[in-house]
């Protein structure tokens, strides 16, 4: 998806002044098969800070499927509170690995629990985190909406309307939504916009039902695209780039 026009937006005029990164854990393994990958987790900063540097507020939520997920934990036989609650932990420690690139790169960041562990991260206050964020501090959510039978991409689907975010990011390993899976498909078709309603009758996977909905009834749009094509974050803010656009 290109710009159409002269007055497409440039990279000084950000499309968006506050937006929603949701990735998952399994980004951050990089080419392992478990667990995190620092240089895979140096490289989301960077790319999160050259976002920051064009003035755009951020707040971020990470899946912790790389190291645990509690759906499986349950399909394996755990009971499924337990397995989720222990999966809502694993995004923990993902929160906090980007904290510390970030940091490392010279961005201020709060990590904010929806699980009180006051040692490591703030408690989910709505105000405060709204004050961090028009103070230019990057705010990771972690451990999704602190109840079991939820997904973090509905948590970030909610944090972002309690932020007042004007969009949500999904960095996956494809540039967009597909009609079927493109890895397994040579023929699969990239779709440059589509609408809530056929992400959830065609059942595309961009997130989950709840999420869906949940965005839908706030007319929040889900901007879908690869996460390992530098520069796409950024560039997509300035209109250019490969992805999807799901809205209403």
């Amino acid at each position: 998806m290109t710009p159409t026009s002269s007055t497409s937006l440039t990279l000084a005029e950000p499309a968006y002044d506050r937006v929603m990164l949701k990735i998952s854990g399994e980004a951050l393994m990089g080419d392992q098969g478990f667990g995190l990958h620092p240089p895979t987790v140096q490289r989301v900063a960077e790319e999160v800070k050259s976002v920051h540097d064009l003035g755009v507020e951020i707040c971020m939520v990470i899946g912790g499927g790389n190291i645990f997920r509690g759906l499986s934990g349950s399909a394996q036989g755990m009971e499924r509170t337990t397995a989720d609650y222990m999966g809502m932990l694993a995004t923990v420690m993902n929160a906090l690995a980007m904290q510390s690139a970030l940091e490392g790169l010279g961005v201020f960041t709060r990590v904010i629990s929806a699980i009180r562990m006051d040692e490591v991260a703030e408690p989910y206050i709505r105000r405060r985190a709204v004050r961090h964020l028009e103070k230019k501090r990057v705010c990771i959510f972690a451990a999704g909406t602190g109840n079991p039978y939820f997904t973090t991409d509905t948590a970030a689907t909610l944090r972002a309307n309690e932020m007042a975010c004007q969009a949500i990011f999904k960095g996956t390993k494809v540039d967009g939504v597909y009609d079927k899976d493109p890895v397994k498909h040579v023929d699969a078709k990239r779709y440059d916009v589509v609408s809530y309603d056929d992400v959830l009758a065609k059942r595309l996977g961009v997130m989950d039902a709840s999420a869906i909905a949940l965005a839908r009834d706030n007319n929040l749009p889900i901007i879908v695209f690869s996460l390992d094509e530098p520069g796409g974050f950024k560039g997509i803010l300035a209109g250019q780039g490969t992805y999807t656009k799901v809205h209403g």
